[in-house]
This record gives structure tokens, sequence and C-alpha cells, in this order.
């Protein structure tokens, strides 16, 4: 008797787990902890991660600046320290964030099989009854330091340094640039006395002659530090929008923030391409043509143009599909039955179907 009731035991638990893996799918909005038995998934509302590189240019003016057009005839030479920014380029890339209001769970029922759910780390749906990578966003580019300036000192003699009149240093320094630049125009003409016949040995010379020329003309005509910075954030659009301000810009600090009146305003606007396909004209009436009862949602996602600009011009234009601007459909659950092992991968951005094989 005994093991009777262990064989029936055996053979329940047996046909339980039958049951289980012959399981139907069936999808209904998610509503926190009344799942048990299944999967909670997101529908993906498209994020934008806009990434700007910005030059900066700061300008010092040398110390001879009084004497530049005395001595080299120089123009137009610095006199006073200063910054400059300027937008190089404009960056956009689409990545998927959860959409809360599109919430769902997969449960178990009976005559079809539970299908292999891949999900986001935050939930988005992958795929089903296959493997689906998640993607990430690629790593951002490094910003570009200034090179390290001249030291004209370094290129100095004797006299230049222990002279204590500034117009005796500006003289001597403007006569040692033309004895440079005499000395360079006889080793291109191949006249100098010291011509090298090797010719990566001529190339050392004339740069090193070079360096020390340009050292020391900065004494008089000041010089720039060229660097760049790169500034990222997320926009997340909520609505289609005309002009909305993104963030400011200021020729004296770069990127600022969209309050900070400092800077003039860049814009961006978010509008329809009028491609998005015809949504049939009910979900009931999807449903009776389709016999849908049951399945895995997914969006339909709306084709938007992305412009950024400014009161001048167009900085960046690009088309992407954004799943909070289409609408909701379903796969029906027909087509995950026992009889059928159908996989779909979805769109980590936009929540689309990406592909599907039966």
């Amino acid at each position: 008797m005994k093991r009777f009731i262990l064989l029936l035991l055996a053979f329940n638990f047996q046909l339980s787990i039958f049951n289980f893996l012959w399981a139907q799918t069936d999808v209904s909005s998610f509503v926190p902890g009344t799942t048990t038995d299944g999967v909670c998934y997101f529908l993906p509302q498209t994020a934008l991660r806009i990434t700007i590189i910005a030059e900066k240019n700061v300008t010092t003016p040398g110390e001879l600046n009084k004497y530049a057009f005395r001595y080299l005839r120089m123009q137009d030479v610095p006199t006073v320290s200063s910054t400059e920014w300027k937008i190089k380029s404009i960056t956009i890339e689409p990545f998927g964030v959860p959409d809360r209001s599109k919430a769902y769970s997969v449960k178990v029922k009976n005559k079809t099989i539970a299908p292999m759910v891949s999900l986001t780390h935050d939930g988005i749906l992958l795929s089903i009854n296959t493997q689906a990578e998640e993607t990430t966003l690629p790593i951002l580019p490094q910003p570009t330091p200034a090179p390290e300036p001249l030291n004209p000192k370094q290129f100095m003699n004797q006299e230049m340094l222990s002279t204590g009149s500034t117009a005796k240093m500006a003289e001597l320094c403007a006569q040692e640039i033309y004895d440079i630049r005499e000395s360079r125009n006889a080793l291109v003409r191949g006249e100098a006395d010291n011509t090298p016949k090797d010719g990566e040995q001529l190339k050392l010379m004339l740069s090193q002659l070079e360096t020390q020329a340009t050292a020391l003309e900065q004494l008089f005509s000041g010089h720039t530090e060229t660097s760049t910075e790169v500034f990222s954030f997320v926009y997340l659009p909520t609505q289609e929008t005309e002009r909305d301000i993104l963030f400011r810009f200021s020729q004296l600090a770069g990127v600022v923030d969209k309050d900070d009146l400092s800077g003039q305003p860049i814009y961006i606007s978010i509008k329809n391409t009028g491609n998005l396909p015809a949504k049939q004209e009910s979900l009931e009436t999807a449903k009776k043509k389709a016999k849908l009862t049951q399945g895995i949602y997914y969006n339909v996602p709306a084709r938007e143009t992305v412009t950024i600009f400014d009161v001048n011009q167009t900085l960046m234009q690009a088309e992407y599909s954004m799943g909070q601007f289409g609408y909701t459909e379903i796969l029906s659950n027909l087509l995950f039955d026992k009889k059928t092992t159908t996989r779909v991968t979805f769109y980590q951005d936009n929540g689309a179907v990406k592909k599907l094989e039966q």
C-alpha cells in the first residue's frame, strides 16, 4: 500500500512537470505583487544620449606684444587674455528605457509551451524562444588636453635673459628671430656651411629651427592653447515639439544648463515623418480578425525627425524610431502553442519586432 502511494505521488509530480513545460503564455497588464508564476517585462520608450564635443581656445598675449609691429611688423596681436568656445560636433545615440506605463507579465497556462524570455537588466523585452544579447551605449570620446606650450626662455641666450630693459629684450629677440630665419633659408637652399647630406638630419635641423623661431615669435604674437571637452546628457522625449530648449552655449563658458542665461539657447525639435503604419480601427476588431485573446505585446514605433539648431543654423539632424510615439500591438499566443516554436527578437531601443522566425 505504501509503495502504491509513493508511485502515485511520483506520477503526479511528473505530470505536473509535464503540464508546466507544455504551458500557455498569458500576457496581462502588470500589477506589482500579483504575478507569482510568470515573467514581468517592460516595453521601452526611446531616450536620446546627446554628446557635444566643444573646442576651447585660450589666447595669452605675448610678453613683448607692444613691440610686435616695431620689430617684426606683426599687426593685430592680442593684448589681453581671452577664452573662446565653439561647438565642433553633436551626436545622438538612441537607447531604450523601461516605459512604466507598458508593463506586462507572461504567465503559465495549459496547452501551449512557455517561451524562453530574454530581458535586459532593467526588464525590457529582448526576445522570445531565442537568445538575444543586451547592447550598451558606446564609451564616450575622451577630451583632448591642450599641448604643452613652448617656453621661450629655453631658446634665449644669456644676453637676452640678463638685460633689464624690456625694449632691449625685444630688440635682441627680434634679431635672433631674423638670424634663425636666415639659417633656415640657407639650409633649404643648400647654401649653409653645415648643410647635412642626410635628408632625415636636414628635416630634424629645420624642425629645431622652426621650434626656436616659433617660441621667440610668441613673445610678440602671443599663443593660443586649444583643447576639446566632452559634454553628455540624456534627453527623454515625452511629446513631439517644435522648439524646446535643449541646453545653452556660451562662447566664454562652453555648454551650460538650459536655465543659465549666460549662454545662447540651443533648441531641439521632434517631428513625425508621417510614415507610421496605420493602426487598425480598434483592439477588439483586431482581436476578432487575428483571433487574439492573449499574446506578447510589442511597440509599433513612430519615425521621428530630430533636429538640433540655434537661431542661425541647423547643427545636426537625423531620423529615429521612437516607441513612445507609436502604438502597441499583440503577437497572438497562437504563435507560441505546442505545435509552433516561433522565435522573435525585438529592437532594444524602441520595442519593435526585429525578426520573427517559425
